[in-house]
């Protein structure tokens, strides 16, 4: 990928492109991912699952299946039932009156979407155990299936036979509807849309996997897992299984990716644990590619219904939101709290006065959504740029000048919203004039419009897509106030070893971040020293006992800014133990390059390694002076953090076969101070990729009989580099005052502004044939019947 980012030096090594240090061992082969652990005596699990997407489970026969060689067990859901302390744990109850229907790792009575597990078989290989799983013999009386979400709102069959209906809860953020009313009667103009979300398919390179250890002297376990959350995970298991919480550690090794799939507690992490509490030996699972697509959360799953209302000069005065998400057929951790991340985005980065937005969540007999890259912000996203573009249409207004109208500008910063939050900071007009440029938008409109005055059958398409998000998920009261069952800190120990080099403990978790590096980083520039002097410690519970894992683009505004903290406190002590060696007051010392000095007296100074050493034996400290140079942060934000950006595609449109070409892609994103612009690219450039794989590839179908149709990578495409064209990219920079290092978060940041800006720019090259909407993905196939569809009515 190409890149314009200018480095963000800064004279120390925040701001620098230092290589990541995680990648040697990744690409030597010497990292360990789940899959890879050696565990002597570990039986095999391996999960029998639904093939029918509804109905009531009528019988399990296990017979032939638990003779086969090698098998140690087969066990059914009523066979655990009494195993677990608690259904399958939803740690975000959204309302009051939320129905959450009781969720088991194996299913005991019915099945409410295919994949779902109902029974298990241990064996000591893994192919023993997929061999006898295969002859486990299913047999159900089958339901219909609720598939269809706008269906499932009005009724008829339901997906959970015991519930009076398909909704799960109705949540609103109606801050005053009178104001909205009265915009929409006063209104020159309004546009009124629906959009759908479809569902994708997680697919990190790593699938899921997880190993069970028992230890038969204390009654304690260790547990493996390629988890993104292995300290919400220790604590859901001790209150699901019922054991205490000192006697779980949770490891996650090497995770390759997550992108929110490995933000869940999963019916085979309980499986392998509680059949390694009763087989007393280790039990392992290891996901296969088929399973992953129907097992694996999925992502998205929304009919989104916006409606602005503006003046005749394009100024938008009030937007109103209908939402119809799908649970799919439970309430997995954070299921029901995803559409209300985005709840309170969808004016974007426009000054809107009246908003009003509610939600409806809704069970369908398919895989159960969660958490997918950007939760519930894409979404927000997508509504309010694809509306902003059919608004622009009505005005026959440029869609970039009817941006500009509209911004937030500079001077309103620290804004309040009419959703009701405060956004840190921000220059909108600056970055979308950026993006202009990189893009070359003038010349790239006159070249559209000669083609089109031409009547060429090439279409030329350009669309704009500005977005802001809401990330680095706290403050604690925030979430709290939202029936958020955790908090939104961090925390982060740093020591200064005898030897002077420096040891972090860090409470996040990364699966591809570069924790290791950006975390060395911060520490390095603020002590004077080396990268590679720097170790960082994570992802396993026994190291690193406090933590809240990753998600949210909250590892560096809130866990980078606890090891900044944490750093400062020890900077603290070394200095009263410098001053006390020195014979100086701590006032007359300064500090730099990794050395304290008497101001004036250049003679006099004290390395930090030297004043570790001094700490650690403890002969001359000032007196209350604990020994050791070491300090614990937990820091809990006072707002979240709201990077926003400018992306631009273009794309080619072949008129007589349907097919999309995108031609070139510029992004111009702010996420404030940047501590490592290549990790920053590289986070830009998959989410990019994500995004742009939605509004053009990637779809979970199912069939109607709730099968999923798209089960492999054969039928479901998965873009590679040679989808995708190489990227221009920018930056601007508006710290956040939010945190001290003026971060903001980017891990998701690509994923949120490339499907609308792609979408944008299908349509624009098609609005000469009179195409209004194009649905996501814009197949060949879909684009090729919406030009013969709009050619037919003209005619």
């Amino acid at each position: 990928m190409t890149t314009t980012m200018e480095p963000q030096a800064t004279g120390g090594v925040i701001g620098q492109r230092v290589l990541r240090k995680e990648d040697p061992r990744l690409l030597t082969g010497q990292a360990r991912f789940t899959d890879d652990l050696v565990v002597p005596g570990a039986l095999w699990a391996v999960l029998v699952r639904s093939p029918i997407a509804h109905g009531r489970i009528t019988s399990v026969s296990t017979t032939e299946a638990a003779a086969m060689p090698g098998v140690r067990a087969v066990l059914t859901g009523a066979d655990l039932a009494s195993e677990w302390a608690a259904p399958m744990p939803c740690a975000w109850p959204v309302t009051p009156d939320m129905v959450n229907p009781a969720h088991y790792p194996l299913a005991i009575d019915a099945v409410h979407y295919q994949g779902e597990p109902v029974a298990v078989v241990v064996a000591e290989t893994r192919q023993q155990a997929v061999d006898a799983a295969a002859a486990v013999e299913l047999d159900f009386a089958e339901l219909d299936p609720v598939l269809d979400l706008e269906a499932a709102a009005a009724g008829g069959p339901r997906a959970h036979e015991d519930l009076a209906s398909n909704v799960s809860f109705v949540w609103s953020l109606k801050p005053d509807e009178e104001a909205v009313e009265r915009a929409f009667r006063e209104a020159a103009v309004t546009v009124s849309e629906r959009y759908v979300q479809q569902r994708l398919i997680p697919s990190a390179m790593e699938p899921r996997g997880v190993v069970v250890v028992p230890s038969p002297v204390d009654g304690s376990f260790t547990v493996y897992s390629a988890t993104q959350i292995p300290h919400i995970l220790k604590l859901m298991l001790a209150l699901t299984m019922g054991v205490p919480e000192h006697h779980v550690r949770v490891v996650a090794p090497a995770v390759g990716g997550g992108f929110g799939s490995k933000l869940d507690v999963y019916s085979e992490e309980l499986v392998c644990f509680v059949l390694a509490r009763r087989l007393g030996v280790p039990v392992r699972w290891t996901e296969e590619r088929g399973e992953n697509t129907v097992a694996t959360i999925q992502g998205r799953g929304q009919v989104q219904y916006i409606e602005l209302a503006a003046t005749a000069e394009g100024r938008v005065t009030a937007i109103r939101v209908r939402l119809l998400a799908d649970m799919g057929a439970y309430l997995q951790l954070v299921t029901p709290g995803v559409p209300l991340l985005g709840a309170f985005l969808y004016h974007g980065v426009y000054d809107v006065p009246a908003y009003s937005f509610e939600c409806t969540g809704l069970f369908t007999n398919k895989t159960p959504t969660d958490a997918y890259r950007g939760a519930g912000r894409p979404e927000a996203t997508y509504a309010i740029e694809r509306a902003m573009d059919a608004l622009a249409r009505e005005l026959d207004l440029d869609p970039a000048e009817l941006r500009r109208r509209n911004f937030i500008k500079a001077e309103q910063f620290p804004y309040s919203s009419a959703p009701g939050l405060v956004f840190d900071s921000g220059n909108y007009h600056d970055n979308l004039a950026k993006a202009l440029a990189l893009a070359r938008y003038d010349e790239l409109r006159l070249e559209q419009t000669r083609r089109r005055a031409a009547g060429e059958r090439r279409l030329l398409g350009i669309g704009v897509s500005c977005y802001v998000e809401m990330c680095g998920l706290a403050p604690s009261r925030v979430l709290a106030s939202l029936s958020y069952g955790a908090g939104g800190w961090e925390a982060a120990t740093v020591r200064i070893l005898p030897t002077g080099k420096v040891q972090v403990v860090t409470g996040t978790a990364p699966h591809g971040q570069g924790h290791e590096t950006s975390w060395s980083q911060i520490v390095a520039d603020r002590l004077g020293i080396d990268v590679a002097d720097v170790d960082v410690l994570h992802s396993d519970t026994a190291i690193a006992p406090l933590g809240m894992d990753t998600y949210g683009s909250r590892s560096l505004s809130v866990g980078g800014t606890a090891v900044y903290l944490a750093t400062e406190r020890v900077l603290e002590k070394a200095k009263r133990i410098a001053a006390h060696q020195l014979e100086a007051a701590e006032e007359d010392l300064e500090f730099a390059q990794g050395t304290f000095r008497v101001k004036g007296s250049p003679t006099k100074e004290l390395p930090l390694g030297a004043i570790a050493f001094e700490a650690f034996t403890a002969h001359n400290l000032p007196d209350g002076t604990e020994p050791n140079l070491e300090a614990q942060v937990t820091w809990d934000p006072p707002n979240f953090t709201f990077p926003f950006g400018t992306h631009i595609a273009v794309v080619e449109v072949d008129e007589e076969t349907g097919r999309v070409d995108l031609v070139s892609y510029i992004a111009v994103d702010d996420c404030g101070n940047q501590v490592n612009p290549m990790i920053v690219e590289g986070q830009l450039h998959g989410g990019i990729v994500q995004g742009v794989a939605q509004a053009l590839w990637e779809e979970a179908v199912y069939d109607e009989a709730g099968t999923l149709v798209t089960a492999s990578l054969a039928d479901y495409l998965v873009p590679s580099a040679a989808e995708v064209p190489s990227f221009t990219m920018g930056s601007t920079v508006t710290p956040s005052p939010t945190n001290p290092l003026g971060v903001k978060g980017v891990g998701e940041a690509g994923t949120i502004g490339s499907a609308p800006a792609v979408i944008n720019a299908v349509v624009d090259a098609l609005a000469p044939l009179g195409v209004r909407d194009v649905p996501m993905p814009a197949t060949p196939e879909r684009v090729w019947r919406l030009i013969a569809d709009a050619t037919a009515h003209r005619a």
